[in-house]
């Protein structure tokens, strides 16, 4: 049988489909490689956030490509015409196909589907760190973001049952994990397409016995503005790692709007008020991106007063990225230098804060 290696370029939520994926063809009697060179296929799980990051894989696909047959799935099948770029790929399929791969390597063609596969929590796993399982509680999100071309790939909110959520957390905990990381595009929206919310699906998984933590993955300030109480309370348990990611994205209101995020810098703020109230050893983490099309002098320096009063132990700088297929790549982009200065001025604040 022919052995694959299986290359994972992205989020939590991409390595939870890989560590999916290479338990299905390990179920379907195919060898897991450990590396390049001693596999026949190719797997690559493509992220689609960054232009940087669409650089990195690009290259990557151009090169092994020469010697290895190479099939592509993740987030970037969707939003580029990836066999444009890179004709010899085999095949490529997108994340709602992740259960097609072993006839997809068996008989190379494409697959794509608008159906998300809610059977995704069935799927066998072979983790990539034994003591860490990794659970994804949803796909897409409810946002429309003009930046993101996640959502072109993820699509709408479609959130997986309580209980079949729970039976993936204990079968992480029966293989030894002490450490559960629950992912999705934004958990803060979990079950609001099912008529739950992340507070109740944390009370059920907190009730499974065990020597184990929950780490929770990026929630949007909009969503956590609705079940903020509830959720300050699951987070109570020892359980529960004192950890929230809360991106904000800029410091400017008028900037949140362009980029339809919905929730304000009040919002924010209040978030981290009250988590840091309930929980002084919190870590707070939350993204910025400088150089968003319209950003003015005045804006990112809300950005940088709103960084310098919250303080967040945690803080991912990222330069606009124009995302085909997005609202925001349609308008007017920044000069690239005012970008990476605002990055630099930006990055310098954090690292001071930090000392």
């Amino acid at each position: 049988m022919a052995r694959v290696f299986i290359k994972t370029f992205g989020c939590q939520a991409n390595i939870s489909d890989s560590e999916a994926m290479a338990g299905l063809l390990k179920e379907n009697g195919y060898d897991l490689a450990s590396n390049e060179n001693s596999a026949d296929y190719i797997v690559v799980n493509t992220c689609s956030v960054k232009n940087t990051t669409q650089s990195k894989e690009l290259h990557y696909l151009r090169n092994i490509t020469k010697t290895k047959k190479v099939i592509v799935g993740g987030c970037l099948t969707k939003t580029i015409n990836l066999k444009k770029h890179i004709p010899d790929v085999k095949a490529v399929f997108d994340t709602n196909s992740l259960t097609k791969l072993p006839s997809i390597i068996e008989n190379p063609h494409d697959e794509f589907s608008n159906k998300k596969e809610l059977e995704r929590l069935d799927m066998p796993v072979v983790r990539i760190k034994d003591n860490i399982g990794i659970v994804p509680i949803s796909q897409g999100c409810l946002n429309k973001c003009t930046f993101c071309a996640t959502k072109l790939a993820r699509g709408n909110l479609a959130s997986y049952r309580i209980g079949d959520i729970k039976r993936a957390l204990e079968e992480c905990i029966e293989d030894g994990c002490k450490i559960i990381y629950l992912t999705s595009q934004d958990n803060g929206c979990y079950g609001f397409d099912i008529k739950t919310n992340l507070p109740e699906l944390l009370d059920e998984l907190l009730s499974v016995k065990g020597n184990f933590k929950i780490r929770v993955g990026m929630m949007n300030p909009w969503h956590v503005i609705k079940i903020l109480d509830p959720l300050i309370e699951s987070y109570k348990s020892k359980k529960i790692i004192k950890f929230i990611h809360i991106p904000i994205q800029s410091g400017s209101e008028k900037i949140l709007k362009g980029m339809h995020r919905i929730h304000t810098v009040k919002d924010f703020k209040l978030i981290v008020k009250k988590f840091r109230e309930a929980f002084p050893e919190i870590t707070i983490a939350t993204d910025l991106i400088v150089g968003y099309p319209d950003e003015t002098e005045k804006d990112f320096q809300l950005s940088l007063d709103l960084i310098k009063e919250i303080k967040p132990e945690v803080v991912n700088i990222s330069k606009f990225s124009s995302r085909k297929g997005t609202y925001a790549s349609e308008l007017k982009q920044l000069p690239t230098e005012i970008v990476k200065e605002r990055s630099r001025k930006l990055s310098k604040l954090y690292n001071q804060l930090k000392q």
